[in-house]
C-alpha cells in the first residue's frame, strides 16, 4: 500500500428501493428491515462492514425509511423496561445494532438507479475509496468478501467488484463481466462490463454481485454518464467507462467469490436463506433442524 492511498473506512448502502416483489410486507415497512430470523436484513449488511474495518456507513434512503434510522438509533424506553427486568440478554441485543458504526443518513430523492445512488454519497465520502454493500446480498461472515476487496484495492488502486460464476442460463440477471487472468486465483482483471445481456451477449458467466470498493474518481465519471438500462443511471455503465479507459485513478479488479450467499431480493431465496440461517443457529439449529427432517419426510 502506498502512502499516497488512503485506508478505506467508509461504506456506502443504497436503502432507497421500494421493495415490490414483497409486497404488501413492504407497503409500510421497508425491504431492507425485513427479519432473517431474529434480525433485519440490513444490519447483517452493516455487520459485514464493520467486520471488514468500515465503522463509518452511509446509509441513502428515500421515502419511508425512517425505520431504518430507528433501528440503528438508541431506544431508551425499551432499553430501561429490559434493564429493570434484569433481562441483559434482550438488552444487549437491542443496543448492538446502534453501537455498530457511526451511521450517516442522504435521501436519494428521484429514484434514479444505483449510479444516482452511489452519486448522492459523493459530499460524504469526498476523495477517498469506499465500498458499497447492496442490501439484497447477504455474504456469511464465515466467507469473507468484503476484506479480499479491500485488500486487492490497497494492492492495486482503482476499483474492485465481486464477481460469482452463475449458469449462462442466468446471467441475464445480473451485470456481467469481461475478464483476463492476473497472478492471483480469485482475482481477475475485468476489461468491460455489461447490464443484464442476453446469454448469447454475454461476455462471460462472470456476474456481478453486490460489492463493490470504489476509486473516488467513479463520481466524475457518473456525472457524465446517460441513463441506461431502465432509464436509469447504471453503475455497470460507470464502471465499463473506467475499465476501458483504465487511466490514472487505476484500473478495475474483480475478486471471484466462491463462499456462501444468500440472495434476500427474491421471496424464494428469501425463505431458503431464513432456513439455511436457523439450521446454522446453535440457539435454535438442533430443534430446528430435527423438525425439518420431520416435515420433509412428511412432505415426500
Amino acid at each position: 500500500m502506498t502512502e499516497s492511498r488512503s485506508r478505506i473506512s467508509k461504506a456506502v448502502i443504497p436503502a432507497a428501493g421500494l421493495g415490490t416483489r414483497f409486497l404488501p410486507a413492504t407497503k409500510a415497512t421497508p425491504k431492507e428491515m425485513l427479519p432473517v430470523v431474529d434480525k433485519p436484513a440490513i444490519q447483517y449488511v452493516v455487520e459485514e462492514a464493520v467486520t471488514a474495518g468500515l465503522s463509518d456507513v452511509l446509509m441513502v434512503t428515500g421515502r419511508n425509511k425512517r425505520p431504518l434510522e430507528d433501528h440503528f438509533d438508541r431506544n431508551y424506553e425499551l432499553e430501561e423496561a429490559l434493564r429493570r427486568k434484569g433481562d441483559e440478554n434482550r438488552l444487549s441485543r437491542v443496543q448492538e445494532s446502534s453501537d455498530l458504526a457511526t451511521m450517516h443518513y442522504v435521501r436519494q430523492g428521484d429514484p434514479k438507479g444505483l449510479g444516482h445512488a452511489v452519486l448522492c454519497a459523493a459530499p460524504h465520502v469526498g476523495d477517498q475509496p469506499f465500498a458499497v454493500l447492496l442490501g439484497d446480498d447477504l455474504i456469511d461472515p464465515r466467507d469473507p468478501l468484503l476484506a479480499r476487496m479491500v485488500e486487492v484495492q490497497e494492492e492495486h488502486g482503482g476499483s474492485v467488484v465481486a464477481l460469482l460464476e452463475v449458469d449462462p442460463e442466468q446471467i441475464h440477471l445480473y451485470g456481467c463481466a469481461a475478464v483476463e487472468p492476473t497472478g492471483d486465483g480469485d482475482v481477475v482483471r475485468v476489461t468491460g462490463l455489461v447490464e443484464k445481456p442476453a446469454a448469447a451477449d454475454a461476455p462471460s458467466n462472470y456476474a456481478v454481485i453486490g460489492r463493490y470498493v470504489l476509486d473516488p474518481s467513479v463520481f466524475e465519471v457518473l456525472r457524465k454518464t446517460q441513463p441506461g438500462r431502465g432509464g436509469e443511471i447504471q453503475l455497470t455503465d460507470a464502471l465499463q467507462t473506467m475499465a476501458q479507459e483504465a487511466g490514472p485513478d487505476g484500473p478495475v479488479h474483480g475478486v471471484v467469490f466462491k463462499g456462501r450467499r444468500y440472495d434476500t431480493g427474491d421471496r424464494g431465496d428469501y425463505l431458503r436463506a431464513i432456513v439455511r440461517l436457523a439450521c446454522e443457529r446453535e440457539d435454535l439449529g438442533p430443534d430446528f433442524r430435527a423438525w425439518l427432517r420431520k416435515f420433509a419426510a412428511e412432505e415426500m
